[in-house]
């Protein structure tokens, strides 16, 4: 492998990491405030990609759609938190996966019904086409870059609402004792709401930034989300640093054991080794750690 392939994948890895960690952190909010288990988090990832993809067919220009695919998420995520999720918080966990898993398949012939099953691909914004040059001789698209950055910028954002806000206080305080915080005269039926949103809001920028890179069909969110629950068992379920170390460790781990276990090893299993990698690092660390990396830690 040539130096300019590695520092590619090494790029992709973390492209491809900090991607994980905006659904990651948005599984982590929601159970770690709420005690929610979410398996919808895959389909609001998804329809992340259609509503921006819709909203590109009615405006044709990336900064108006993006805006406007994100306010249509937060109203479906509105929606939903309080049809379905609101019954769900003092329901046992066997509920909230039936419940949620039942939004997903609902989700999928949904978008099915609205705009069939054919991938649907989206072009890359014209501003952010082409390439730059990493290291000498290795090109690298200028679109992935963006997408580390504004996850980064995100990510950042994020830490800064849960640590400097008095809202924040409010999400971390509810998530330690929600009777006390609703003894206190604060509504915590609205700071849910606003949690489970924002957890949304999250998911669909991750669907957002995708859409170009995979093409936007039925389903696409559901592997995505299988991977994220990995990612939120590595770094510890409840804990955001967490979600963030486990997101790079599982971008960077697949994306390098893609290209190099071929490499190294050329036999019919070979693919499904591939497909093995992230679980086998997931049960390393679970052989060291029962409870993740940052389960004792919350933020």
């Amino acid at each position: 492998m040539t130096l300019a392939l590695l520092a590619e994948q090494l790029f992709n890895g973390v492209q491809f990491g900090m991607m994980l960690f905006l659904m990651a952190v948005g599984v982590t909010l929601v159970f770690g405030i709420m005690r929610v288990i979410n398996l919808a988090h895959g389909s609001l990832f998804m329809i992340g990609g259609y509503f921006l993809m819709a909203a590109l067919a009615w405006t044709r220009s990336y900064v108006l759609a993006i805006p406007l695919a994100f306010v249509m998420a937060a109203l479906v995520a509105v929606v939903l938190e309080v049809i379905v999720m609101r019954p769900l918080y003092r329901r046992g966990p066997l509920d909230q996966v039936l419940a949620t898993f039942g939004l997903t398949l609902f989700f999928n012939e949904a978008v099915t019904v609205i705009w069939g099953r054919e991938p649907i691909p989206l072009m890359v914004p014209q501003l952010l086409a082409g390439s730059v040059e990493i290291i000498p001789g290795g090109a690298y698209p200028v679109y992935r870059l963006a997408i580390t950055g504004v996850a980064i910028v995100a990510g950042m954002l994020l830490y800064f609402f849960i640590t400097r806000t008095r809202v924040g206080a409010l999400i971390r305080a509810g998530s330690d004792n929600r009777e006390i915080v609703a003894a206190l005269g604060v509504n915590i039926g609205l700071l849910y709401t606003l949690v489970f949103v924002l957890s949304a809001m999250l998911a669909a920028l991750a669907g957002i930034m995708m859409g170009p890179l995979l093409s936007v069909e039925p389903g696409v969110g559901d592997p995505v989300l299988i991977t994220t629950l990995v990612v939120v068992v590595i770094g510890g379920i409840g804990s955001v640093r967490g979600a963030l170390v486990g997101a790079l460790m599982v971008g960077i781990f697949d994306t390098l054991s893609r290209v190099l276990i071929p490499i190294a090893i050329s036999t019919n299993a070979t693919s499904a080794l591939v497909n093995m990698a992230i679980y086998l690092l997931m049960a390393v660390v679970l052989l060291f750690s029962r409870t993740g990396l940052f389960a004792a830690h919350r933020g």
